[in-house]
């Protein structure tokens, strides 16, 4: 998904420099090495992000769960502390059944 972005000028010279210095190979590495510290630094607005996804359906409940670095229960307590109701899966029944079914037999495999 590319996008575009402005950043002030001092940004992008020190983005050169790194690149020219070997630390990464492209604009994109970069970017995506600041993106990921600042989620892990902040996280703050992973959990922020991970709840607007969830109410935008973007994402289910267990991705978004791993996106705020939280387990299923403790995601669950963080929407409904936010007022944000759980939405049921879509799947059928039958669907799920034969997921469950899958894993069973994948962890008898083991």
């Amino acid at each position: 998904m590319p996008s575009a972005f402005s950043i002030p000028k001092v940004y992008e010279q020190e983005i050169e420099a790194v690149i020219v210095a070997g630390y990464y190979s492209n604009k994109s590495e970069v970017v995506r090495d600041a993106l990921r510290n600042l989620f892990e630094e902040k996280t703050n607005l992973r959990l922020a992000a991970a709840v607007e996804m969830y109410k935008g359906n973007e994402v289910t409940l267990s991705k978004g769960a791993e996106i705020a670095c939280l387990n299923i229960l403790e995601f669950k307590d963080l929407l409904h502390d936010r007022g944000i109701k759980i939405r049921a899966p879509k799947e059928s029944r039958a669907e799920i059944a034969r997921g469950v079914y899958s894993i069973k037999r994948l962890r008898k495999a083991k």
